[in-house]
């Protein structure tokens, strides 16, 4: 059906204008190209006549092997066709429109021109054209996609432009305004170094331009490493994603332009085929033919250029095999540097390139170029390819259209009704059950992302650890460095947890790292500074020495973990609540419009947290200040068993060193006695042994303060920060909410700008609605011509199969007529004689 729409209209399309023939080169079912002779309107022919080319020479497209001549003018029912192809045309025009507008989920086919800066990205659009138009392209300057819907229209003899703006709409505009409107989009974002995905929408129509629809990308940047060119890399990266996000797009026929002499370097296609890996739907053009041809030597370069292997371009690529095109360099322009006088001398160049370019090809492979080779070859068959192509999708997408815009009419309908309703329930009472409805199903959310639920994406909301530690803070030791747990100590680490797991989590980190530190290295000179001087000897305590350091150790190395620990809670309980507005949003119940009050809500749920966070750290801290404030050895030290064994690995250490003298009854050794008080009591010369003493001591005190501290800060945190979210939150929340509605109601909801911002969405749906219900109307017509030539066609073929049915058994009955005549005049001649 589609094929058979596609070759009754093909002459509407108004496509070879270059050349004195026209080719209507459309896709088979193998990719190749199906040639078929289409005539076409030659009204402007007349004015053709006295042309002149760039070295003053007349050319002439070279005809085509038993190509006929054109019509001078199309008949009734070709005008007709075309007709119908212009409402297709129109109707495809202002379904991209409505994708665009309104950021639907689909969109009108049309051709995405992909390419580096360099890759001739600009010319090639220009000359697809028919005319020079300045502002595209232009590497870096270019910041704005720009989709033109070019149309045919033989009663325009210059360009006749049509910007749409969602100011203005759509507004007629001579080319130099056209071009000052794109020239300052793009100073303003350059000032401003950001790229825009909106494009800049433009409608042309001109008598030698083909009905396409084209969107020309910004192009592609090469950025060189090093930090010198980041700003270029910035650059870079923010054209390919904007460039991508096209790509994705299914409706779309993708131009990958390729400046290369060797399909091994694909610099384009890299890009491409991470969208499109096979080229289904991508379309590869090699630019600058005019510079390749003198560099191949042998025919054989030319063959493997024009008919790459499958080893370096991929055979399943949309038609089958890259296209290749020249555009000659220069202006159009009545100055000294302008190359060509007008678009008339433009085009007309353009298509003496196409000529050179076979030609030169032809000398270099010593044979002629077959009609498929000759079929990829210029600007001019490119263009009949992309143009038909592009029709036959709009053919085949009719029926997919149909029921898509219905589902949106619905959609826009329903909108559209509860907009209405919200805005008659602008009421203060109604408002007010509503917010309560609100804070009651916010406050389950909250409950239900603590106590576990699958409801929202762990793709969307979810962190690992290691963006926990981004985002979040990681536990940073006393040398600067973050604490490294093991992760058969910590399991789940690189899954993506939100809500009550991801709370658990950094718990379990802070006791898994904080609970097994080690107590940091004691100098001698901490030693001797700690042991001062008492008020009533002078002797030397060195157990009030070692508590003095533990001490001391123990406040400055825990208390930075409070605060961390507190900051990264907070930050995994303040990422619940997007988490829960998602919910709401998805389960219905959300005050669309009513930012003011949701904005409040946010307030609270944060101002709260913060209160906790402070309230539990501030409890934290004076379990630390005690801890650090007075020693209870039996609190401080794991046990006086490992105490003992402690001070008996020393003494047996002294045992070792040989020293021996006389025991006493008890099987002591008075002389090691006293000689162990001299050097650990009496001595302010500090030994080898006190040393190790004190060490152990502020060890032993050291870990008892940790192992405590952890402890309670865990169960802190638990009681005091957690579970008032769960207790105390929803009370809180309830007496702010009421409050204020008695106190000023507008300063809830604001519902003045409310009611502003539902009235515009209210028209907003409304235009949706109205362009919706119009773009139904249209493709319903398509697609009822369409099927209604399917059903003429079906008759057809059933009228001719009883045709033939009857001519057939009319001729079995004439034969079997004939035999029975035939064996009558034997039989009468037997019995005769």
């Amino acid at each position: 059906m589609a094929e058979k729409w596609l070759a009754m209209h093909a002459s509407s399309g108004g496509t070879g204008r270059y050349a004195a023939n026209n080719v209507n080169s459309s896709v088979n079912q193998s990719g190749g190209m199906r040639q078929s002779v289409i005539t076409h309107d030659s009204a402007h022919e007349s004015d053709d006549k006295s042309r002149r080319t760039p070295g003053g020479l007349r050319r002439s497209a070279p005809r085509m092997d038993g190509m006929p001549p054109i019509e001078a003018s199309p008949g009734r029912s070709e005008r007709a066709l075309r007709s119908g192809n212009e409402r297709l045309y129109e109707a495809y025009n202002d379904l991209h429109a409505l994708a665009q507008d309104f950021e639907k989920p689909f969109d009108a086919p049309a051709i995405l021109v992909v390419g580096h800066q360099t890759d001739g990205k600009s010319a090639l659009v220009e000359a697809l054209m028919g005319f020079q138009f300045n502002h595209v392209g232009g590497g870096t300057k270019t910041r704005r996609p720009i989709t033109l819907h070019m149309k045919y229209n033989p009663s325009c003899v210059q360009p006749q432009c049509y910007l749409l703006t969602e100011e203005f709409g759509e507004q007629d505009v001579s080319l130099e305004e056209l071009q000052d409107y794109i020239e300052s989009e793009n100073s303003r974002l350059d000032l401003e170094g950001q790229f825009w995905s909106k494009e800049i929408v433009v409608r042309i129509e001109y008598k030698y331009s083909p009905n396409l629809t084209i969107i020309d990308t910004p192009g592609l940047i090469s950025a060189a490493p090093g930090k010198r060119n980041s700003g270029l890399q910035n650059s870079a990266r923010q054209v390919e994603a904007m460039v991508r996000a096209k790509m994705e797009q299914k409706e779309y026929i993708i131009l990958c332009l390729e400046d290369s002499n060797d399909w091994s370097n694909a610099t384009t296609r890299r890009l491409v085929m991470s969208v499109d890996p096979s080229l289904n739907r991508t379309v590869v053009v090699s630019t600058k033919l005019d510079t390749r041809i003198p560099q191949f030597a042998r025919p054989h370069d030319v063959e493997m250029f024009l008919r790459p292997p499958t080893r370096l371009l991929e055979p399943t690529m949309l038609g089958g095999s890259p296209f290749f095109s020249s555009v000659p360099s220069g202006r159009v322009g009545n100055n000294r540097d302008a190359i060509f006088r007008s678009n008339e001398h433009f085009r007309e160049a353009v298509a003496e390139r196409e000529a050179l370019d076979v030609a030169e090809l032809e000398a270099r492979m010593g044979r002629r170029l077959e009609k498929a080779e000759r079929a990829r070859i210029g600007v001019g068959q490119l263009r009949r390819f992309l143009e038909h192509l592009l029709q036959r999708r709009y053919l085949e997408n009719v029926p997919t259209i149909v029921p898509v815009l219905e589902r949106e009419f619905r959609s826009a309908s329903q909108k559209l009704e509860q907009t209405q309703t919200e805005l008659n329930d602008l009421e203060a009472e109604k408002l007010k059950d509503k917010g309560r409805v609100f804070r009651e199903s916010f406050i389950g959310k909250l409950g239900l992302l603590l106590r576990g639920t699958v409801s929202a994406p762990p793709d969307r909301f979810g962190e690992t650890l290691a963006d926990e530690h981004i985002r979040g803070g990681a536990f940073i030791g006393a040398d600067g460095s973050p604490l490294i747990v093991d992760e058969r100590d910590l399991p789940n680490t690189h899954m993506r947890l939100f809500g009550g797991a991801q709370y658990h989590r950094a718990m379990a980190e802070f006791h898994a790292g904080v609970g097994s530190i080690t107590c940091p290295d004691i100098s001698r000179e901490e030693i001797v500074n700690a042991c001062g001087i008492d008020d009533f000897h002078d002797g030397v305590n060195y157990t009030r020495t070692a508590c003095v350091i533990a001490v001391a150790k123990a406040r400055d190395l825990f208390e930075p973990f409070l605060h961390q620990l507190g900051y990264r809670l907070s930050h995994v309980l303040r990422r619940m609540l997007p988490i829960a507005m998602h919910l709401l949003q998805k389960e219905g119940p959300f005050l669309n419009g009513h930012d003011l009050f949701l904005k409040r809500i946010g307030a609270a749920y944060h101002a709260y947290i913060e209160e906790i966070e402070r309230s539990t750290r501030s409890k934290c801290m004076e379990d630390l200040t005690s801890l650090t404030r007075y020693v209870s050895w039996s609190l401080h030290t794991k046990s006086r068993t490992s105490l003992k064994s402690m001070l008996e690995k020393f003494i047996a250490i002294e045992d070792d060193s040989g020293k021996k003298g006389d025991k006493g009854q008890h099987g002591e050794d008075p002389k090691q006695f006293v000689d162990l008080l001299e050097s650990s009591l009496w001595n302010r010369s500090l030994g080898t042994t006190s040393e190790d003493i004190v060490a152990a001591l502020v060890c032993q005190i050291f870990e008892g303060i940790r192992d405590h501290f952890v402890q309670s800060v865990e169960l802190k945190f638990n009681c005091f920060f957690l579970m008032p979210l769960i207790d105390s939150f929803p009370t809180r929340i309830r007496e702010e909410l009421e409050c204020a509605y008695e106190e000023d109601l507008d300063e809830v909801f604001d519902v003045a700008a409310v009611r502003v911002a539902l009235e515009q969405r209210l028209k907003n749906l409304e235009s949706e609605l109205h362009q919706v219900e119009r773009l139904q109307q249209k493709f319903a017509m398509i697609h009822s011509t369409l099927a209604s030539q399917q059903q003429q066609q079906q008759q057809q073929q059933q009228h001719n199969t009883t045709s033939s049915i009857k001519v057939s058994s009319s001729l079995k009955s004439k034969m079997m007529s004939q035999d029975t005549a035939t064996n009558g005049l034997n039989l009468t001649s037997q019995t005769i004689a």
